[in-house]
């Protein structure tokens, strides 16, 4: 009995060349996928070590952490936290969308996941001016200005405040004109063959820095809030 033959992709954007070192599209799709996975892990790998610093000096100065985290402003962050997650939403239909052909309405997710990228971008960097005018931005010779009780504490947790958002706001803007190279010749219907495999893959790393955000609220804005409540 002949095996049946696999069902043909629907959308031209996702017939790309197979390459030479591959048996088919199937393998050359895992490979990529793969590659991406395994780039994310080194990912996992940098923030695990900002991770862990945060949490060395968090056991250190478990007092000091929970009061300096009082100064950072959980609206805005509950905010930004609900711009990222409906960001991965958009993010997902516009991969759902350039998989099934649909070039232009996967650029309207994609304009719209980028909008969002900046918002976020937007109402972090609100937060930086405000932390910088309270003399609270203890890197890169910025004042702080604090003379409190546990100010070297303090200083630490607003040092690996900034560094660690910082960090996390770079990835957000590599994210954003990531998709940017991808919306526009969406939109142009200009994408070519394997345009919603790098869609995809733009994906994957859009919802990882998404992630590491749901990671970052909890640890910097929530630290034992209730109990100074």
């Amino acid at each position: 009995m002949s095996t049946p033959a696999a069902t043909p992709l629907k959308s031209p954007i996702d017939r790309p060349a197979v390459a030479h070192h591959f048996d088919d599209w199937q393998q050359q799709y895992d490979a990529c996928v793969l590659g991406m996975w395994v780039f994310l892990v080194t990912e996992v790998m940098f923030f695990g070590g900002l991770f862990t610093a945060y949490m060395v000096y968090r056991s250190t100065y478990p007092h000091a952490f929970a009061a300096a985290s009082q100064s950072l402003d959980v609206l805005w962050g509950t905010v930004n936290t609900f711009i990222l997650l409906t960001s991965s939403l958009t993010m997902a239909l516009g991969v759902r969308a350039a998989h099934l052909g649909q070039s232009r309405r996967a650029a309207q997710f994609l304009g719209l996941t980028m909008l969002l990228g900046a918002a976020f971008l937007g109402v972090k960097f609100y937060e930086y001016a405000h932390k910088y005018h309270e003399g609270l931005a203890p890197l890169l010779g910025l004042p702080f200005a604090y003379a409190g009780p546990d100010a070297g504490a303090r200083k630490i947790f607003l040092g690996l405040y900034f560094g660690m958002t910082g960090v996390h706001a770079l990835h957000m803007i590599i994210g954003v004109v990531l998709l940017g190279c991808f919306a526009v010749p969406a939109w142009l219907n200009r994408l070519g063959p394997g345009g919603a495999l790098k869609i995809e893959i733009a994906g994957l790393y859009w919802h990882f820095v998404d992630l590491v955000w749901i990671v970052l609220f909890p640890l910097l804005y929530l630290i034992d809030r209730s109990a100074h409540v």
